[in-house]
């Protein structure tokens, strides 16, 4: 039997449709995606926790359905009209349509867009889900004349969850990415699930990415900002906790002149008197031709900071109302969607797990355990390579510039 389970209608418009048949009023459906029912009335507040849409039509043309929105329930993926107490049969030769909620609708409900889920169907067959794989793992894995012969699926579900977090961090295409808008405070506060940054960049006029880089050599946020006294010492409040004011060197930050940091040229010998003035010492026009460029400073992109006192990710004054994208890494367990293992780690996934339950048990032979950590390290890194995606072709254009004469 094939692994492919849904039919083209359920993939492309996340849409399943269904006819009555006189005799039953429950209808189930076969989506990868779960449906969610938080209530049939668009007046009740659970309703926005609805994954889906229902909808009915007598002559089965799209613009003829219409929403319904009467007593259902669902439970297994298995619609049922009415209630237990007031069952409800359609007549024969109804229509009904389980529409996934989309971005523009999909093609039933007058085209009406609904909700603000992208349907989580498509590229889901690149992905197996973390349950499916517990459960593969106990068939291949437990029982009488495997390596365990018996393993508490709990055990196992501890150290699937414990390998996928590790995965994240550094094999599985787990990066999460947030379009944002720098405000004037020069500051936006880190996602959710946020674990560790990959790149920043801010997004040019024609949509190009430039990578801004950290500014960790070159300011930083403190984390306490005490307010003392003449004598220097930390004053406490009423409760004996130290006073804080604001951070004097944020301050100063945010008002830097990009330009005196990066070591780009003054333009005129005004500029430099008015660098003396500013600055109290002078600022030589033709410093940077004479003595060339830091190469670590020596961009116009700009820098950021990670705040950790406020949870936040801070920005040089250059890029106040730029348009950025943070890229950044999750722990593969925030989130449902997260906990899909991609199927060119799933044996490194399973390696991973048996050398974890087998190392944590008293009375194993070392040479058993040697041999599993030696497996897992081999899976994991045919994973990386794998999961790298690197292309011969992608690779050749590149290197056709290598022959390319520099002329001096």
């Amino acid at each position: 039997m094939g692994l492919i389970t849904e039919t083209n209608q359920q993939y492309y418009q996340g849409a399943q449709q269904f006819i009555a048949d006189g005799a039953s009023g429950s209808f189930i459906t076969t989506f990868d995606t779960n449906l969610i029912l938080g209530s049939f009335d668009p007046t009740d507040v659970d309703y926005a926790l609805n994954n889906f849409k229902l909808f009915t039509s007598q002559s089965g043309l799209p613009g003829d359905f219409l929403e319904y929105i009467t007593d259902y329930s669902v439970l297994n993926n298995t619609i049922t009209l009415g209630t237990t107490a007031v069952p409800v049969v359609p007549a024969v030769g109804t229509y009904f349509v389980v529409q996934l909620k989309s971005l523009d609708g999909g093609n039933y409900g007058n085209g009406d867009a609904f909700g603000t889920t992208v349907e989580d169907n498509y590229g889901s067959y690149e992905y197996i889900k973390l349950s499916d794989a517990i459960d593969n793992f106990m068939v291949g894995y437990v029982g009488d004349g495997k390596i365990l012969q018996n393993t508490k699926k709990s055990d196992v579900l501890f150290f699937a969850k414990r390998s996928l977090q590790e995965f994240s961090y550094d094999t599985l295409k787990s990066v999460h990415s947030q379009e944002l808008t720098i405000p004037p405070s020069l500051s936006v506060v880190l996602p959710q699930d946020y674990v560790n940054y990959v790149r920043v960049s801010f997004i040019d006029q024609l949509g190009v990415k430039r990578i801004i880089y950290p500014a960790n050599n070159l300011t930083i946020n403190p984390y306490e900002n005490p307010i003392q006294d003449a004598q220097g010492i930390p004053t406490q409040d009423n409760f004996g906790e130290n006073l804080e004011g604001t951070s004097i060197t944020e301050e100063r930050w945010a008002k830097a002149n990009d330009n005196l940091l990066n070591g780009q040229l003054l333009n005129n010998i005004d500029e430099a008197i008015d660098f003396q003035n500013a600055y109290g010492f002078e600022g030589s026009w033709n410093w940077g031709r004479q003595y060339g460029l830091d190469p670590q400073r020596a961009q116009m992109n700009g820098w950021f900071t990670l705040n950790e006192r406020e949870g936040k990710m801070s920005f040089s004054s250059n890029l106040a109302n730029r348009l950025i994208v943070l890229e950044y890494i999750s722990d593969g367990l925030a989130h449902d969607i997260d906990t899909k293992v991609p199927k060119l780690a799933e044996d490194a996934l399973y390696a991973s797990i048996l050398h974890s339950i087998v190392s944590t048990r008293s009375g194993q032979q070392e040479y058993l355990v040697q041999r599993l950590q030696k497996d897992r390290r081999a899976k994991l890194r045919n994973a990386k390579i794998r999961l790298s995606n690197i292309k011969l072709d992608e690779i050749v254009q590149v290197m056709r510039g290598k022959s390319k004469w520099i002329k001096h």
